[in-house]
């Protein structure tokens, strides 16, 4: 099962990206598990994820991510009409192109 973990300031406004996500996912009857945290919750979490994607609203901390992750798993930003749209299909896309 794949893992997909969202990052943006709260977690809030990811979380209507997630469940729009996960409908896609499940439509496709692909086993994939996709959760949002808020920015402070990142060093407990992202051990757990095969990718991240930042919400454009953190995308300053890209270079972070990528850094404490050492090139593990793939970190990205999200497109900001994709996700002002909460395009969940087009998201979930990004994310399953760079888990491969």
């Amino acid at each position: 099962m794949k893992k997909i973990m969202l990052m943006c300031n709260a977690g809030m406004s990811t979380s209507v990206l997630v469940r729009k996500m996960e409908r896609v996912a499940e439509e496709r009857e692909l086993e994939i598990t996709i959760w949002a945290i808020s920015e402070t919750d990142f060093e407990k979490n992202w051990r757990q994820a095969d990718v991240i994607l930042l919400g454009p609203q953190v995308s300053y901390m890209k270079d972070k991510v990528t850094d404490v992750v050492n090139g593990s798993i793939p970190v990205t930003v999200i497109d900001v009409v994709d996700y002002g749209r909460m395009n969940g299909e087009k998201v979930l896309d990004v994310a399953l192109n760079l888990l491969g």
